[in-house]
């Protein structure tokens, strides 16, 4: 294939596959309140809180394992077992008969889900052009927040006459086309694989040339995966409990993830132009003030225009953490670092939706939750910042050019 095409197919795939992911990353935050209002296998908030945090688990051991090999076994392969995992399990949980099933088929997507978005982003990353890494990564991330948003709209529309167990339905056929798509096209590495050990690659994130900014990289995706898994599980029922009825709540939900498209696109825009560093610290700084901004009571069309920016800066400043990750790593070990990063973030997004149900069990989830979450933003800042002035300089892995060096 001809490179524009080489870098199309990788960038289509790549967007697809996680708008997959994004699909599960909102279909608990809407089928939550039908379970617990219909007492679903005596489902409360406490135990929907442990079905979401094993899925987690779930995804933080598949991000670190499936992220870690695809360096060894490659793009494509990778990327196929994970789509298929994780489609499967997410049939099966349609006909689950109780909430240990259930959790333990949510479980077992969450390693597939893990090891999607790191071979994906890795894959996009290496078919752009050097100086649109972040433009290529918030693309891609687009991806996730339409499947959000598209989950959004179906359980509007799906839930309330063919029932909740129709959304794991839905949202597992379009592996029967993704899947075969990928194997045939999705391209490889275009550098060369020499022989070597998940060991190997993973211990190269621990060098003196990458350590701080390994370490720096995990805090921020830590922090920034809790806001992103907090929010998206918790807003419709934190919300319901400052007196907004399930459709407002539902809508607010969708609103917030229309927010993360835009903002998307505004960071990938803005990245290309003044770096990565610089934006990804403004956008977490500007999440916070938003954030708490959400604490304040406020006619409905006030709330509607708060979540959307929010929406705008919460999920980009994620977003911009993996850009930064690109452009920080090497072909020959950008998945492992990104699949390190995303599988100590996964600590975070259990520690989120274990926050907001704490706080809606004890009964202050407004406007507490949104005061915690504020907080989460500017310490996603702070770790930004710890990274430096100055990326690494890459040291690669095989034979190759350096990467391009993130300006201060």
């Amino acid at each position: 294939m001809a490179d524009s095409n080489v870098s199309r197919w990788a960038m289509t795939l790549s967007w697809t596959a996680v708008l997959l992911d994004g699909f599960d990353l909102v279909v608990l935050g809407t089928v939550i309140p039908t379970l617990l209002d219909g007492k679903v296998w005596g489902l409360t908030p406490a135990s929907a809180s442990v079905v979401a945090t094993i899925g987690l688990v779930g995804m933080t051991i598949g991000a670190l394992v499936v992220g870690t090999i695809t360096d060894v076994i490659g793009r494509r392969r990778a990327l196929v077992l994970s789509v298929a995992g994780f489609s499967v399990c997410t049939l099966l949980c349609a006909f689950a008969p109780s909430v240990f099933v259930f959790g333990l088929l949510r479980f077992l997507a969450g390693l597939g889900l893990g090891g999607c978005l790191p071979t994906a982003l890795a894959a996009a990353n290496e078919h752009s052009h050097s100086r649109r890494v972040g433009s290529a990564t918030t693309i891609v991330m687009t991806g996730y927040h339409v499947g959000a948003v598209l989950t959004a709209l179906l359980g509007i529309m799906v839930i309330p006459d063919l029932g909740w167990r129709a959304m794991f339905i839905i949202g597992a056929a379009p592996a029967l086309v993704v899947v075969p798509l990928i194997w045939k096209y999705m391209p490889e590495s275009h550098e060369p694989r020499p022989a070597r050990t998940a060991l190997s690659t993973m211990a190269s994130l621990f060098t003196a040339k990458y350590l701080r900014a390994s370490l720096a990289f995990c805090l921020a995706s830590f922090m920034g995966l809790l806001l992103v898994y907090g929010l998206n599980t918790w807003l419709p029922q934190i919300m319901r409990s400052a007196g907004y009825n399930l459709g407002a709540a539902l809508a607010l939900l969708l609103t917030l993830n229309v927010g993360a498209v835009a903002g998307l696109l505004l960071a990938g825009v803005v990245s290309d132009r003044a770096g990565i560093r610089r934006p990804a610290i403004a956008w977490f700084v500007t999440a916070a003030v938003f954030l708490a901004l959400l604490s304040v009571k406020m006619p409905q069309i006030g709330a509607y225009v708060v979540v959307f920016i929010t929406g705008c800066f919460v999920f980009s400043a994620q977003v911009l953490v993996y850009a930064y990750i690109g452009r920080t790593y090497v072909d020959g070990n950008r998945a492992t670092a990104l699949g390190w990063s995303a599988g100590v973030g996964r600590l975070g997004a259990i520690c989120g939706p274990l926050v907001g149900g704490a706080l809606l069990t004890a009964g202050i989830a407004y406007p507490w939750g949104f005061y915690v979450f504020a907080v989460v933003g500017a310490l996603g800042a702070v770790a930004v910042t710890v990274v430096g002035g100055r990326s690494p300089a890459p040291a690669p892995l095989v034979s190759q050019q350096p990467g391009q060096v993130e300006p201060a």
